[in-house]
């Protein structure tokens, strides 16, 4: 599929009047703060929208759609944002929307070129690319806008603490909070605020890990198990995989969560000079060099077995 610069994004935006905007499953602030931005941008030009996800989306991101008409319409594209692969728009909705995905806007490295797509990959958030896309859209960052995108800046950024953060990121960072984003209450949100159930959750998950390799690598795992004795929901788990890297001397850190059908989603998190987004490419998988992930069908034991395999190689 061919590859698009900004200007030609928003060409093709003011071309089409009615848009499906398409998050990843298991939906974080980067996805989610990035499509509700382009649908907030696209109803100032007078254009129809409608977001939608795979998944359950946790209440706690409900200011993003506040006030937003997010009702079904007739749609004549559909654009995916955040979605490196049509794989991860889930199950029921890559077989639905997969092979119709007229525009991505993403930067993943490890992104499929699986439509249109205006690939970004030195941007630290796919935020960022939406914001560079509403500037040139020539609309007024609202806000509510503004909101949107801080989210996935401080998100994808985790709060402004990990490698990708740049220059650039607090420049654009600063300016949408002068344009009015609440980021008081999204950071409250986001890294503060926590349900009993998910401290539970947390709780069974931390007395899971495992070390190896002389304590450079952890490996957590989430059952399905925890989730049921919990009674945590899994919308509002996107920040768990972060735990393991947090132990001293960690370099490689593995969150291992078992999904519903059985299978294992692997959430990888690295320190330089590890690359998560390359040990992932072993099996299928992607990202970026400090945060990447891939799926495993097999039993849990072999997934560990395969993953402590490759990442033996890399100490």
């Amino acid at each position: 599929m061919k590859r698009i610069d900004v200007m030609e994004c928003v060409s093709l935006l003011k071309e089409f009047d009615n848009y499906l905007i398409l998050t990843h499953r298991n939906p974080d602030g980067d996805t989610l703060g990035s499509a509700y931005a382009l649908k907030r941008a696209l109803d100032l030009l007078g254009k129809k929208s409608m977001v939608r996800c795979n998944d359950d989306i946790h209440p706690k991101f409900s200011y993003l759609w506040e006030n937003v008409d997010n009702s079904e319409i007739t749609f004549d594209k559909i654009i995916a944002v955040d979605v490196a692969d049509k794989k991860l728009l889930g199950e029921e909705f890559e077989a639905k929307y997969g092979d119709n995905v007229f525009l991505c806007i993403d930067h993943h490295t490890s992104n499929r070129e699986y439509a249109q797509n205006l690939l970004l990959e030195d941007r630290a958030a796919a935020a960022v690319v939406i914001y560079e896309v509403i500037r040139q859209l020539g609309v007024e960052i609202t806000p509510e806008i503004a909101s949107c995108v801080y989210t996935g800046l401080a998100t994808d950024t985790g709060c402004f603490m990990y490698s990708n953060t740049t220059p650039t990121v607090h420049r654009i960072a600063a300016e949408v909070m002068a344009k009015g984003a609440d980021y008081t209450l999204i950071n409250r949100l986001m890294f503060e605020t926590k349900t009993l159930q998910y401290l539970r959750l947390e709780q069974m998950a931390v007395s899971s890990i495992e070390s190896h390799f002389d304590g450079k690598c952890a490996i957590m795992t989430v059952t399905r198990k925890m989730f049921e004795e919990s009674g945590a929901s899994s919308s509002e788990c996107d920040g768990i995989a972060a735990i393991p890297r947090k132990i001293e001397g960690v370099k490689i850190a593995v969150t291992i969560r078992e999904r519903h059908n059985g299978s294992f989603k692997v959430s990888m998190r690295t320190i330089e000079p590890y690359d998560a987004a390359k040990i992932c490419a072993n099996f299928g998988g992607g990202g970026h060099n400090a945060a990447a992930g891939c799926e495993f069908d097999c039993s849990l034991n072999e997934t560990k077995e395969k993953l402590l395999e490759v990442i033996k190689e890399e100490f």
